[in-house]
């Protein structure tokens, strides 16, 4: 797949609770693989249909989004989320257990 977003992601690791919306609103867990201010990357154990509106708990803030595409690869199935307008990801907001720049690992030649 081709990078298409114009902000640098950050890796990170974080299990997240999700919850979707429509007309049989349901709970699951999510791995957080990668996150950036518009959006993230999230590994579930089943798909989820393109244009599903959910809403991410990342820590004590709620972000809400769209998936935007979902593909399965070896362990799951990976959603990408594109957080609506409003709603905009920082550290200062929410840090994920675990998080890398990657940015940061071209500096160490």
């Amino acid at each position: 797949m081709s990078e298409r977003r114009a902000e640098a992601r950050l890796l990170c690791s974080d299990l997240i609770k999700v919850r979707l919306e429509g007309a049989t609103p349901a709970e699951l867990m999510g791995n957080l693989e990668d996150i950036s201010p518009s959006g993230a990357c999230l590994q579930f154990e089943q798909p989820l249909a393109e244009g599903t509106r959910l809403t991410l708990h990342l820590g004590r803030r709620r972000f809400k989004g769209q998936v935007k595409y979902c593909f399965h690869h070896e362990i799951g199935y990976f959603a990408g989320v594109q957080f609506d307008p409003g709603y905009k990801w920082s550290r200062k907001v929410y840090e994920p257990k675990h998080l890398l720049d990657p940015t940061g690992l071209l500096d160490r030649k």
